[in-house]
């Protein structure tokens, strides 16, 4: 099975999809707050704060899970992107919150995920170079799994944001076609 077909882009509100989980790119008390954050909590419904309480927060690039309550999804997992200062720590720690989501995912036998695009909102990652980071992560960790059945989602809020995944994806697809031959 290809990248391509296990990898998708929706352009839309990521609190809409049927998916088995929603990524949440949440700020590190897990308590809410702004963007996708604010959007996921509000739709879930109260129980999803009163069981983000009991996680005692997360730190930038690692992932926990929740219930999904009143979202379609049965499951919310939250990962803490990075603060963009243009340090390579913020590739690393980007990366990361795509691979231990999906390592997350993997343990509660998730076969469905949706992500945003982590720390490219008030964060301030550029659009692209967190697109491409995005990429890779998912490209690399079906690689080391692929015997795990497992489709991702690239929600994207706004046009601009979806058009730089569909020209990465494109690129990664041609890629990793010529890796093939």
């Amino acid at each position: 099975m290809g990248f391509l077909e296990k990898v998708s882009i929706d352009r839309g509100d990521i609190t809409r999809l049927p998916v088995d989980a929603i990524v949440n790119a949440a700020n590190r008390t897990l308590l809410g707050g702004g963007g996708v954050d604010g959007a996921i909590h509000r739709v879930a419904g109260r129980e999803l704060l009163e069981e983000c309480k009991t996680l005692h927060g997360c730190d930038t690039g690692e992932a926990k899970i929740t219930g999904g309550y009143r979202l379609p999804a049965k499951y919310v997992i939250h990962t803490v992107g990075p603060v963009y200062a243009g340090r390579p720590e913020d590739e690393r720690d980007l990366y990361h919150c795509y691979w231990n989501s999906l390592s997350l995912a993997r343990e509660h036998a998730i076969h469905s995920i949706a992500f945003p695009a982590i720390s490219t909102g008030v964060y301030g990652y550029p659009v692209l170079e967190a697109t491409q980071i995005a990429v890779k992560a998912v490209s690399d960790w079906l690689e080391q799994n692929k015997e795990y059945s497992i489709t991702v989602i690239f929600s994207c809020f706004d046009d601009k944001t979806y058009r730089i995944y569909q020209e990465v994806l494109r690129e990664t697809e041609t890629k990793l076609g010529k890796q093939k031959k």
